[in-house]
């Protein structure tokens, strides 16, 4: 027995003192840890925040590009059949967006569903007023009807997107 309290004379210290250095370092390597991980996402941020501000630069630059009163001067040249601009709108609205694709990495889903929605409406009124063009229109024909359809609008798409951006931008910064 004596043996036994001699041996735990020695050993007790020990246990008890592994056990706070155990503490003490298991601590102080979590502080490190979090240290590291500030560091880290401090860095993360100063490369996101410009990626992240660019993106949405771009998609409210592909939006006013893609609003009809904009779309329709720039695309539309003397001559045209109704039938030719209506393709052309459909294609440069496609371009456009697929241009801007991987912008969706660094927008919330709500603004990038708006954003594609927006897109879509685009669409919808081109294929609209390109639906209600006779065969023989020309381009004055279809964009007159395309600005017609969209002044029974009380907002354009863009506009509602482009809000939708501006007020998110304003919560993340």
């Amino acid at each position: 027995m004596d043996t036994f309290l001699e041996i735990l004379k020695y050993i007790l210290p020990s246990f008890v003192m592994f056990g706070a250095l155990y503490f003490v370092m298991n601590r102080f390597l979590d502080t490190e840890h979090r240290k590291q991980l500030m560091v880290l996402r401090k860095e993360n941020n100063t490369v996101t925040t410009p990626l992240r501000l660019q993106a949405y630069e771009r998609l409210v630059l592909f939006l006013e590009r893609i609003s009809m009163d904009k779309l329709v001067l720039r695309v539309n040249k003397p001559g045209m059949s109704a039938k030719l601009l209506k393709a052309e709108l459909l294609r440069t609205i496609q371009q456009e967006f697929d241009h801007n694709l991987t912008q969706q990495l660094y927008i919330s889903n709500t603004s990038w569903d708006t954003v594609k929605k927006a897109k879509d409406e685009y669409l919808k009124v081109v294929n609209l007023a390109g639906s209600q063009m006779k065969p023989d229109s020309n381009s004055l024909n279809l964009a007159q009807k395309i600005f017609e359809i969209m002044t029974k609008l009380e907002k354009s798409p863009s506009q509602i997107a482009i809000l939708i951006l501006k007020k998110e931008i304003r919560q993340l910064f």
